[in-house]
């Protein structure tokens, strides 16, 4: 496991800041009692900084008939709809909604060539909200495989998460469950896929990000 680099800065502030906060109070307050409270909450802190921007090792999943999960957390929704931005028709939309205490890095679920790229500022509806994916901050990601076949993916910030990093690059190759991106502290995630694909999950499913295998081609 490794730290990400979007946590590097934030967990550096973090953790001088709650030091600071600690010295402060064994320098000022008589209460030794308090005095440690505050020191263990200082570390709880700085430790879960540590883990919440952890970056797993697995094995990830790698076959281009196959549509990976792009993130770990909870499938909530699984329905056809319009999509306007970039297919101009009906797709399938899965929905996965990612915890605060979820891994928050981002795969891309298929490898290919990014067609379309786009990063839509916005609103900060909670995450489950059904229109989230059309007014919250998010960004709209289009791969096409080596076959052929087209799937978009939203990164979409929440109530919580209110930024979205994304290393996407228009006509750039990317490997399929490569690094995607990063959103900070809660948020969703959208697959947009063609109609007449085998879905592999259904809702209320828990998936993992490189390893859960969501459709087949």
């Amino acid at each position: 496991m490794r730290i990400h680099k979007e946590g590097h800065t934030i967990i550096i502030v973090n953790t001088l800041l709650w030091i600071t906060v600690s010295i402060l109070f064994f320098l000022f307050c008589s209460n030794v009692a308090v005095n440690w409270i505050v020191a263990g909450i200082a570390l709880y802190m700085s430790l879960f900084m540590l883990w919440f921007f952890r970056v797993p090792v697995r094995e990830a999943v790698m076959d281009d008939s196959l549509v990976i999960s792009p993130g770990d957390g909870k499938v909530v929704n699984i329905r056809e709809v319009e999509e306007n931005e970039y297919f101009g028709g009906k797709c399938l939309s899965i929905s996965i909604f990612l915890t605060f205490f979820n891994v928050h890095v981002t795969w891309f679920p298929v490898g290919g060539i990014v067609k379309y790229y786009k990063y839509h500022p916005g609103k900060y509806f909670f995450a489950f909200h059904p229109k989230s994916s059309e007014k919250n901050e998010r960004t709209t990601i289009v791969v096409r495989t080596e076959s052929g076949n087209e799937v978009m993916f939203r990164q979409i910030a929440g109530i919580i998460a209110r930024r979205v990093v994304c290393y996407a690059k228009e006509n750039e190759y990317f490997g399929q469950a490569s690094e995607a991106g990063f959103i900070k502290f809660g948020s969703r995630l959208d697959v947009l896929l063609p109609l007449g694909t085998e879905i592999r999950v259904k809702k209320g499913d828990k998936v993992s990000g490189q390893t859960s295998v969501l459709a087949k081609f």
